[in-house]
């Protein structure tokens, strides 16, 4: 597919620098490099600019805020030579926190931190995916998804007992049974379904009024992803799907998934909804999805800038999608 590192979240080209996870010294050597930096996250939350363009902050390692992050940074890799960490603020509160505006994808409140100026913020990835450069996205849900998966595997799922970060960041060891746990992505396909000149959207419970995507589900064990593909659209609509293709990845870092853009033509037209997995599904025809893409249909909001089914759709629409 022509452009399909476009994605948000992907294609930068950034240096994991993956051979130096192996080895302690070498990364207290990069941590000690006074060239090196440090993204910075509060509860999943990067630290970014608040004045347009804004940007990912990258702190140095011995600023003052960071001076009471308890355990060792996460390597990211280098940027332009100088190693990249990630460091968690989580354990600080801020002073006027108000836990209600916290989790949505739409939150939209920014934190500041007392150590450091009024234009850098924590503010919600989601809100913010667009506004930032390519390797900004990238290293915001590099960093977003590895501090994700640590606060859910601080105890081994072999025997329980608890483990401890190594690796840079990129392997938790279990002192018991000598387990070693990698971090994870789930597979999920993300399907772009026609019809002649008409496209297959749907909407989840819960979702904001207007709002309706392509349809999406997780891959399962054994399966591949054009069975996937045709296993969730027909659980969650009804349609059957014929032929199957792959048209671009984007990772995805709420928590930990990488979705598979995929499309397939339908060879049944006829809905029906699996209530418990979606609210409504409907074929919405290219001159439909043109006057939702401007923000100009009745019903159905454009899908949400950044996201890999606003990709795909727009692409459709301009016949870009080979």
């Amino acid at each position: 597919m022509r452009n399909a590192e476009h994605v948000t979240f992907g294609g930068s080209g950034f240096d994991r620098a993956g051979e130096l996870r192996s080895s302690p010294e070498a990364i207290a050597k990069a941590a000690a490099d006074p060239a090196a930096r440090a993204v910075v996250f509060w509860r999943g939350k990067p630290l970014i600019s608040a004045e347009r363009p804004a940007g990912l902050i990258r702190l140095a390692l011995d600023h003052a805020a960071l001076k009471d992050v308890p355990g060792a940074p996460v390597l990211l890799g280098r940027e332009e030579g100088a190693p990249v960490f990630a460091v968690d603020l989580s354990g600080w509160t801020p002073a006027d926190l108000d836990e209600s505006t916290l989790g949505g994808f739409a939150d939209p409140s920014e934190q500041r931190h007392p150590a450091l100026p009024d234009w850098m913020v924590f503010a919600e990835l989601r809100r913010v995916m667009t506004w930032l450069s390519p390797r900004d996205a990238e290293l915001a849900a590099t960093g977003r998804a590895v501090f994700s998966w640590h606060d859910i595997h601080q105890f081994c799922a072999r025997c329980g007992a608890p483990t401890q970060m190594t690796q840079g960041g990129w392997q938790r060891l279990c002192g018991s049974c000598g387990a070693s746990h990698f971090p994870r992505t789930d597979p999920v396909v993300i399907m772009l379904i026609t019809h002649g000149n008409s496209v297959l959207v749907g909407r989840s419970p819960g979702w904001p009024a207007g709002m309706y995507s392509l349809l999406a589900g997780f891959v399962e064990p054994g399966e591949t992803l054009e069975a996937a593909v045709r296993r969730e659209v027909f659980e969650e609509a009804g349609v059957r799907v014929g032929e199957v293709g792959y048209l671009a990845s984007q990772p995805w870092p709420f928590p930990a998934s990488l979705m598979f853009g995929c499309y397939g033509e339908a060879v049944s037209t006829e809905i029906t909804i699996d209530p418990v997995e979606i609210e409504d599904a409907r074929w919405v025809t290219r001159e439909e999805m043109m006057a939702v893409s401007q923000g100009h249909h009745p019903d159905i909001m454009p899908a949400r800038k950044g996201a890999i089914a606003h990709f795909l759709i727009e692409r459709w629409l301009s016949d870009t999608l080979d």
